[in-house]
């Protein structure tokens, strides 16, 4: 067993593993795992910047920015998640297996981002104890494929347009759920520039809309010339 599977309090674990979609078939199961999933991603984010800034201490930031995000986009937490054997135990509704959720992507990295918050939690918030796990998982990422996919990051390729073109202040990305069902939402969202809107995309999660909605942005730029 993985050793960020080895909990204290297996209650919590079992929560990090619980997806809304489980709970909505079986209520008396108590709390799913979004709370654990939303402080696993700021844990993540943490993480994976302090691991490449000493990493790369002759890196500008530009770049350390893209490869954060490729580090931890949502095809490599899912890998991290299929590495440490999430896959095997993640508690889906009937629905969300159906349609293949212990192969889907999102799932698969939102529930290894439940697990990192349960973890760190577990660990009475050591910060040292959850890097000891995650920085072995950093590890086993080919060079060849962080680099390759930082390359091609759109969020930051609109950042740094943004920042050379307009204003110093990142885009803002406004992003709300507009429908789809517990297992399988849809989201919209829109970025702004300077409080001005630029672009808009879709997506089954947050990330995946605010990517189409900084490709969308990126493609209008590229028609006017700007790009």
């Amino acid at each position: 067993m993985h050793q960020l599977l080895i909990f204290r309090d297996e209650q919590l674990l079992l929560c990090a593993l619980t997806h809304r979609s489980y709970v909505h078939e079986n209520p008396q199961t108590g709390e799913h795992n979004e709370r654990l999933e939303f402080l696993g991603d700021a844990l993540l984010n943490f993480l994976s910047g302090e691991y490449l800034y000493r990493r790369y201490p002759e890196m500008g930031e530009d770049k350390l920015t893209r490869r954060r995000s490729a580090l931890v986009d949502e095809k490599q937490l899912a890998k991290f998640a299929i590495k440490v054997g999430l896959n095997l135990r993640m508690r889906l509704g009937k629905g969300a297996i159906r349609e293949g959720g212990f192969q889907n992507s999102n799932l698969l990295s939102s529930t290894f981002e439940a697990v990192i918050g349960a973890y760190y939690l577990d660990n009475n918030f050591n910060i040292e104890a959850l890097r000891a796990v995650v920085e072995p998982l950093f590890d086993s990422v080919p060079e060849s494929v962080v680099a390759s996919r930082s390359n091609v990051d759109s969020k930051n390729r609109l950042q740094e347009w943004a920042q050379r073109n307009v204003t110093l202040t990142p885009p803002k990305y406004v992003t709300i759920q507009v429908g789809g069902s517990s297992h399988a939402p849809e989201f919209i969202a829109k970025v702004l520039v300077d409080e001005k809107e630029y672009g808009e995309g879709k997506g089954r999660n947050k990330k995946d809309a605010e990517k189409a909605a900084a490709e969308d942005a990126l493609a209008k730029l590229k028609q006017q010339g700007l790009l």
